[in-house]
């Protein structure tokens, strides 16, 4: 395996980038006492302060039945409640149980620290550009993605396209 340096190759740095972030997501799920999945859920969720089940599925790629499985799963471990939307009363919103976010700030806490070290190394202009990268790197992620579950034939039935809410 190439080592990278200040000339190395840029497809493996940056390979060997992504999969170090993959892997401190595996071990984090781990320590949190999730699978990938429900790790990946539980941010999603956080991150958007709730989603009804139809949206989880569509943005995890789950069918609707695995949604339902994955839930019941937060909800056991505590990291996640069902509760009625205040607009829909038909509606179910998952949203994070905020004692639970405590916990997932202690699993991260280590990777948050190293990063950080990371960069102090640059100065504000040049972590403006990083996080202007971040920016436009997560949507264009997000759409490759999208572009394989097109393009897939996909194992299982998956849920695609927006949902009206369920």
């Amino acid at each position: 395996m190439a080592t990278p340096s200040g000339g190395g190759n840029e497809h493996v740095i940056f390979r060997q980038y992504l999969n170090a972030v993959g892997l401190q997501g595996l071990a984090s799920a781990e320590a949190a006492g999730l699978h990938t999945s429900e790790w990946y859920a539980l941010s999603l969720i956080s991150l958007e302060g709730g989603l009804t089940s139809g949206e989880l599925a569509v943005r995890t790629g789950l069918t609707t039945g695995a949604t339902t499985r994955l839930i019941d799963r937060l909800e056991r471990a505590g990291y996640a409640r069902r509760t009625a939307d205040p607009k829909d009363r038909r509606r179910v919103i998952v949203e994070p149980i905020p004692d639970a976010l405590d916990r997932v700030q202690q699993v991260v806490q280590a990777a948050r620290h190293h990063v950080a070290e990371v960069l102090d190394r640059y100065t504000p202009q040049q972590r403006e550009l990083l996080f202007d990268y971040f920016q436009h790197a997560a949507p264009a992620f997000r759409a490759a993605t999208e572009e394989i579950r097109r393009t897939t034939p996909p194992r299982r039935k998956r849920v695609t396209g927006s949902q009206d809410g369920e």
